[in-house]
């Protein structure tokens, strides 16, 4: 079954929101250059603290070393980690010593095939891949809106020896098109699910019976 994470959670009652529409891991998203959805640490702590233990809790953070980001975990209290930038494999292998008994995703921005030279280099020492639609060049590190290369996306889902989620430009519109060419482990939405703003519960609805 392809899991499906709903990102961008803002509140608690978002976070019930998103579990009830079928969700079973949520994005808690910190302090960013761009994009939408950051709270406050606390606030993330209090949602994670809140959330079913089943339910696998992912902070996103825009650190980039190994010291910083799972300082950031540990104040935040999560399950796991999104890294959102690129961040050097050197760090992330010393990330897996410091957070051993935590997940670790390495957002991959997909501009053009050169995403598929972050397979080699990440593979060992994370427990999945997020494909998304940033510019790391532009500090642009997710929420875009914009769906990507899927072709691209698939090729790297084929290669790669770790799950791989598929994030940018995902709703209900579409997802069904997004698991059956990329066939990813799951399925990460933040804007296709809002309006004005807001986890939307038929959106969120719509979306969980599009992916199954």
């Amino acid at each position: 079954m392809t899991r499906i994470k709903i990102c961008c959670i803002a509140s608690p009652a978002e976070a019930a929101l998103a579990l009830a529409a079928g969700a079973d891991v949520l994005g808690l998203v910190a302090a960013m250059p761009s994009g939408p959805g950051p709270i406050s640490d606390d606030a993330i702590a209090e949602i994670a603290a809140g959330l079913p233990p089943h339910v696998l809790s992912l902070l996103l953070t825009a650190e980039t070393t190994a010291t910083a980001i799972a300082d950031h975990v540990h104040r935040t209290a999560v399950h796991g980690v999104q890294i959102v930038s690129h961040i050097d494999a050197a760090e992330q292998a010393k990330l897996a010593a410091l957070l051993p008994d935590h997940q670790r995703w390495q957002v991959v921005h997909v501009e053009d095939e050169a995403a598929l030279t972050m397979i080699p280099a990440h593979g060992p020492h994370v427990t999945g891949f997020l494909l998304d639609s940033g510019r790391p060049s532009a500090r642009e590190l997710g929420g875009t809106g914009r769906v990507h290369d899927w072709a691209i996306s698939a090729a790297f889902v084929a290669t790669s020896p770790v799950p791989v989620f598929l994030a940018g430009g995902l709703n209900p519109c579409n997802a069904a098109a997004a698991v059956a060419q990329v066939r990813p482990a799951g399925l990460d939405v933040c804007s296709g699910l809002r309006v004005d703003g807001r986890l939307d519960a038929g959106l969120a609805r719509a979306f969980v019976a599009a992916v199954k």
